[in-house]
């Protein structure tokens, strides 16, 4: 897709509303329009005859007209706006759908900060050409009807009216070429900056223990900086394209006025007339200063939309899988040849409604993994297959309900610590009321965090969880994954941040909620490999050894070095 194939939906999709608009906008210009025509008839029929009647007339046909161009341009306006609002809005759906699609690939390049910029202000720019396309409707019923008027007022004026507008516009377009190329770069600069801000106050916590808070200061400071020169760049663009439309509009209405005022001079037109060639030409400023908004808009607009069509048209991480995940899934993973990353040619076998635990002596190997049992990523050789059936051939949205993978670095979401458990918990203590919550709480020691809290379970946990300690966000987020009860649950060091004696007591909780069915265990935590069924070593990217943890402890020495050191 793109940039314009996005603008073109964006019009589209809100086809009847800028039709609308449009027509009204239209019915405005022409009250516009006519203002000065009967201004001008005014003068001569009433003023200069000395009509009492005459002028009473036409004053409230004036008043008639005006009261019609403000309803016009009233509802204009208002469908011109909820169109705009409605396309972005529709935008801003379609970019998040992207973004959250299970085949993934629209984020893998872009921090979260980026895509948040190019959903919000990117989405509100291509949206407004939604509004720009309408005033420019309005601009040009505005000037056809002033030429129209000028013409049967006078021929030479009405005549620079309708060969001297073209000529204007095609110079405006030009002119917006260069705002065109720095608008981009600025969103993309602006974008880049949101990125870094986000990514910094998202590890604002870990900055501050390793005691990099000057450091990454310095590196927002730096790309802040960037941003601002591009913003300004695009700024001097936008003042220079304004600027010298506004000369040459100028220029134009003050050779209309010119031309009128020769033409009185000569006796060719009456003073009601000049009256009448005057307003129009002062009233063409209107339509045509509206051109140089609207090349504007288009401009930005399009280069906004250059950015959107980039992440819609992202290609998939994975790609294929149509075919449904069984109601009834057993549950056994295996791999078959598996390269990808540290993985090099791994054969493993994951047995059904057991409890298995991996330990690594590369964490590459671990990340690999990961991806491949979640299909975030495919092997690049082999094969990873789910109850004998390729994960390839998998609906993704489906497969991801079956195996969910759970990984440490997940994030919480604002809100309380039971909705983050389970989206449908009420935000009271309801937790309480569904035994299945209150067991995943109590097997990730999740339980013992909201006794913790002020408000229990019902406490708001802030902006990813910030008010939480990382240990009591481990745990919420292991009784999240715990709460979901998929048949395949994959976790990863789930409790890298928590003592040995609370690790000792997920451990055992781990196991008892998840009997009988299949658990992957991604760790190199003695305490929770001590209690799985049979632990895996992934060695030099391979299957190095296999047995208990106690076997591999007494028998293994890699498995110690990984493990126990």
């Amino acid at each position: 897709m793109s940039g314009r194939d996005v603008l073109a939906r964006s019009v589209r999709g809100q086809g009847r509303r800028v039709a609308l608009g449009s027509a009204l906008g239209c019915v405005h210009q022409l009250g516009e329009a006519m203002v000065p025509v009967l201004i001008g008839v005014v003068v001569d029929q009433a003023v200069a005859g000395q009509d009492a009647g005459r002028l009473v007339l036409w004053l409230a046909v004036l008043a008639v007209v005006y009261v019609c161009l403000s309803w016009s341009f009233r509802l204009g306006a208002r469908a011109g706006e909820r169109g705009a609002e409605e396309a972005a809005h529709t935008l801003r759906l379609a970019i998040v759908r992207r973004v959250v699609d299970p085949r993934g690939g629209a984020g893998d390049d872009r921090l979260s900060g980026e895509l948040a910029n190019v959903a919000t202000e990117d989405a509100k720019r291509v949206g407004a050409v939604n509004m720009a396309l309408m005033s420019g409707t309005w601009a040009v019923a505005g000037i056809a009807v002033s030429a129209v008027a000028l013409l049967l007022t006078s021929v030479p004026l009405g005549l620079i009216v309708l060969l001297g507008t073209p000529v204007l516009l095609w110079l405006g377009h030009l002119l917006s070429k260069p705002l065109e190329r720095r608008s981009e770069a600025e969103q993309d600069r602006a974008a880049g900056a949101a990125g870094v801000a986000a990514d910094l106050v998202a590890g604002l916590r870990v900055l501050k223990g390793l005691g990099a808070q000057q450091a990454a200061v310095e590196r927002y400071r730096r790309t802040s900086r960037v941003s601002l020169a591009a913003t300004l760049r695009a700024a001097r663009a936008q003042s220079w394209q304004t600027g010298l439309v506004l000369a040459l509009t100028g220029g134009f209405i003050a050779l209309i006025a010119w031309v009128g005022g020769r033409l009185a001079l000569e006796g060719s037109l009456t003073l009601g007339q000049l009256v009448s060639a005057v307003g129009l030409a002062l009233f063409l400023l209107g339509p045509l200063e509206t051109f140089a908004w609207v090349n504007a808009e288009l401009a930005q607009g399009r280069a906004s939309a250059a950015r959107i069509a980039e992440v819609l048209a992202a290609g998939p991480a994975v790609v294929g899988g149509d075919e449904p995940v069984p109601d009834a899934v057993r549950g056994q993973l295996r791999l078959r040849g598996v390269r990808l990353g540290g993985l090099d040619g791994v054969d493993l076998d994951l047995p059904a409604g057991r409890l298995t635990g991996i330990a690594v002596t590369d964490p590459a190997c671990a990340e690999a993994l990961l991806g491949c049992l979640g299909r975030e990523t495919d092997p690049q050789q082999g094969s990873v297959e789910l109850d004998g059936v390729p994960l390839t051939r998998l609906d993704p949205a489906g497969l991801r309900a079956a195996v969910l993978v759970a990984a440490h670095d997940a994030a919480l979401f604002e809100g309380s610590l039971a909705a983050n458990v389970h989206p449908e918990e009420p935000t009271g203590h309801g937790q309480r009321d569904d035994p299945r919550t209150e067991r995943a709480m109590a097997a990730a020691d999740a339980d013992e965090v909201a006794r913790s809290l002020p408000r229990g379970a019902a406490t708001e946990v802030g902006e990813g969880g910030r008010s939480l300690s990382g240990g009591q966000r481990q745990r919420v987020l292991l009784a999240r994954a715990l709460r979901a009860e998929p048949p395949v649950l994959v976790v990863h060091d789930p409790t890298t941040a928590v003592d040995a004696v609370t690790e000792a007591r997920i451990a055992q909780g781990l196991r008892e909620i998840r009997q009988g069915l299949t658990t992957v265990v991604v760790t190199n935590s003695p305490a929770l490999l001590a209690v799985t069924d049979r632990v895996v070593l992934l060695d030099g990217g391979r299957v190095g050894a296999e047995g208990t943890h106690a076997e591999l402890a007494r028998t293994h020495e890699n498995y110690r070095t990984a493990v126990l050191t």
